[in-house]
């Protein structure tokens, strides 16, 4: 006999099995190596923030400080970081993509964008509004998980 799921268990559940077909499907289209989740959010985040530092990379991706520089040696070591001084402080960095993680993103997005599109396109229209409809409320508990919280583990 199974326990029931609760609407956490069905969210979680959804979420990471879209995120599980989006990767593999994406690793056999381009069949290069891929980013490892951390990695891929780090080069996000230094996309929408260009020149951000290690420090800020690591709180914005709740991530410890360390692991953070640790992504960064293997992101610049594959060519897809550069590191440079900056200019306020000489001891920290500033992150920057290179162009050819410029490029890896913007193909990403676009596989994963054409992905998602052909699957929507599938669904009927009452399916496709109701997903739409539950994008505000989405983003919602997104903003709530971000937010602090008082029952985080130390």
């Amino acid at each position: 006999m199974t326990a029931p799921t609760t609407t956490s268990d069905d969210v979680l559940r959804v979420v990471v099995g879209m995120r599980r077909v989006l990767r593999r499907r994406l690793r056999a289209r381009f069949g290069q190596p891929p980013l490892r989740g951390a990695q891929a959010e780090l080069l996000q985040q230094v996309d929408a923030e260009p020149g951000i530092g290690v420090a800020a990379a690591a709180r914005a991706l709740h991530l410890a400080g360390n692991s953070v520089s640790t992504l960064v040696n293997q992101l610049v070591d594959d060519g897809l970081l550069r590191r440079e001084p900056d200019p306020a402080d000489r001891r920290a960095v500033r992150l920057f993509l290179t162009p050819a993680a410029v490029e890896r993103l913007a193909l990403r997005r676009a596989a994963r964008r054409e992905l998602l599109d052909d699957a929507l396109a599938r669904l009927d229209a009452g399916d496709r509004a109701a997903i739409t409809a539950a994008l505000p409320a989405l983003e919602l508990l997104l903003a709530t998980l971000e937010g602090p919280s008082d029952r985080e583990a130390p």
